[in-house]
């Protein structure tokens, strides 16, 4: 776990640890802080229990100079957003280590900042993959083992707390968003397609998630370990990475049609092309929380009034304020309808017998998912990819030989 890691899973657990004891929850705060501190520290890994110090401390200071922040007490719309920044932050971060990492392997150098594993989520189907050996075999894969763990991180949060990982913590989401800020400053109209082409263009990422599940679950069994043990795998994050940075034709005509399509509306990438949000969107069925309102204390039903501020404030064009509960697969749970709405008491993302998640809990709750197994996971030894450096260095540099 390198130290752009370290740092954010210990001020990402510091914080939630903070949160919790400033909702009231001290001896919870109390017993995780102790839970965190005692893995962290039976780690034995200095560039964890220091990144562990700088939270404590950061966290501290931010107490005194900021409390609203330290103690979470901001709106829904601002938490949301220091939230996904600081996670784009760190992925940034992340990205830049990554590509010094792969430049020193490719001047066959041996690295001295090491590769980030956290990179292994831009791997889903290598995760699906390893999923699948866990299943069927028993077998853990030696090679991007986190590529597992953060997909299931993923799905654990949309079971949980609907597509709030989209809503709060997706880079691509948030790019997508200034994508979307920049052309309305000049084209100022919605742009809205009409409900006949809005639908099925909603399908194209329930077929792209299709292919992929097809590639997962078409794999047969048996072929997995000699997929798990191949070069094309070992090196999966470099070909992943070599997509991205030598497009082709057809592959710059794509990433042009999904630009247009995060310009052209608000949270089009989410609404049309992303599998990640397809298949969120269907586990969030499954999730006993939601945005639900209240028809005794909305002022539609208890004032008889003409209010659909939620609806409006909605990204995802979700008609809020004519119904109960909002169990669409597009909402995100990024509570800027509860933000937007003129009574506290009409809407809340709860469960169905009336517990009630604040944008505070929901920041906690997703921490929690999105930190914790990633640490246990590193403690258990299922997190550090255990490709010898040397391999990876052969392997980059004959890496257009490399294919499935």
């Amino acid at each position: 776990m390198s130290f752009i890691e370290s740092l954010t899973l210990a001020l990402a657990l510091t914080y939630s640890v903070s949160l919790l004891y400033w909702s009231g929850k001290k001896w919870g705060a109390f017993a995780t802080g102790g839970l965190i501190t005692g893995a962290i520290i039976s780690s034995l890994y200095w560039p964890l229990i220091a990144a562990l110090g700088i939270a404590v401390i950061g966290i501290a200071i931010g107490r005194k100079f900021q409390p609203t922040v330290a103690q979470g007490e901001l709106r829904a719309n601002h938490m949301r957003d220091g939230v996904q920044h600081l996670l784009a932050l760190s992925m940034l971060l992340v990205g830049v280590q990554f590509t010094v990492n792969s430049a020193l392997l490719k001047a066959g150098i041996t690295p001295w900042l090491m590769r980030p594993d956290v990179g292994d989520a831009f791997l889903p189907i290598a995760g699906g993959i390893e999923i699948k050996a866990i299943i069927s075999l028993g077998i853990w894969d030696q090679n991007h083992p986190a590529a597992a763990v953060m997909l299931t991180v993923v799905l654990l949060t949309g079971l949980l707390c609907k597509r709030a990982f989209c809503g709060w913590a997706c880079p691509l989401g948030l790019a997508g968003e200034y994508l979307y800020k920049l052309r309305k400053r000049f084209i100022k109209q919605e742009l809205l397609p009409p409900a006949w082409i809005d639908w099925p263009l909603r399908m194209l990422k329930y077929l792209l998630l299709l292919a992929l599940l097809y590639i997962v679950l078409g794999m047969p069994t048996m072929s997995i370990p000699g997929y798990l043990n191949s070069n094309y795998h070992k090196i999966a994050d470099l070909k992943m990475a070599l997509f991205f940075i030598t497009p082709g034709l057809v592959t710059l005509i794509c990433f042009g049609i999904i630009l247009g399509l995060a310009a052209w509306r608000r949270q089009g990438f989410c609404r049309y092309i992303c599998p990640y949000g397809a298949l969120l969107g269907l586990l969030s069925f499954l999730s006993p929380l939601k945005i639900r309102r209240s028809t005794q204390h909305c002022l539609i039903e208890s004032k008889g009034m003409n209010c659909d501020k939620c609806s409006r404030a909605c990204p995802a064009n979700i008609s809020v304020h004519n119904q109960i509960n909002i169990r669409s697969d597009e909402c995100q749970a990024c509570m800027r309808c509860i933000s937007a709405c003129p009574k506290k008491e009409a809407l809340h993302f709860s469960t169905r017998n009336g517990w009630k998640l604040s944008a505070r809990g929901l920041t906690i709750m997703l921490f929690a998912i999105m930190f914790l197994l990633p640490l246990f996971a590193y403690l258990g030894g299922f997190w550090h990819s255990e490709t010898p450096v040397e391999a990876r260095m052969y392997l980059i540099q004959h890496l257009d030989r490399i294919g499935h």
